[in-house]
């Protein structure tokens, strides 16, 4: 009987690559991206004493991995500045809405850059 493949080697050096680029991302948040060997990379989220981590997802696709963390990153963001103000209510479209516009542009130039450091382009090795 063989060994299942859940990723392939490609896919892991995809993974890895973005897991890298999105490292920030594990300062701001209770976030972690860890490497789970044959079965793909997972996502740990909302850490809480003493059960551990509350959300994980399992990916062995670079892009569906890159969506969920720019996602993750982007809406922390858009709520961090906003907690405790009626705007935290609004949905994560509308409140990046009420952003100038600058501001919109600045964000979404942070997604070019999270994706060429995903992809070795920003002169930063990953992994």
């Amino acid at each position: 009987m063989g060994e299942e493949v859940y990723i392939t080697d490609e896919e892991r050096k995809k993974c890895r690559n973005v897991a890298e680029a999105f490292r920030e991302l594990y300062e701001l948040t209770d976030v972690v991206v860890v490497d789970a060997g044959k079965y793909g990379f997972v996502k740990l989220q909302y850490y809480k004493l003493p059960a551990g981590f509350d959300s994980l997802v399992t990916y062995t696709d670079s892009q569906t991995m890159f969506d969920d963390l720019w996602e993750d990153w982007l809406y922390e963001q858009l709520l961090t500045p906003v907690l405790g103000t009626p705007v935290a209510e609004f949905e994560y479209e509308d409140i990046f809405k009420c952003l100038p516009k600058e501001k919109q542009k600045e964000l979404m130039a942070k997604r070019i850059y999270f994706k060429e450091k995903s992809e070795g382009k920003s002169g930063e090795k990953c992994g």
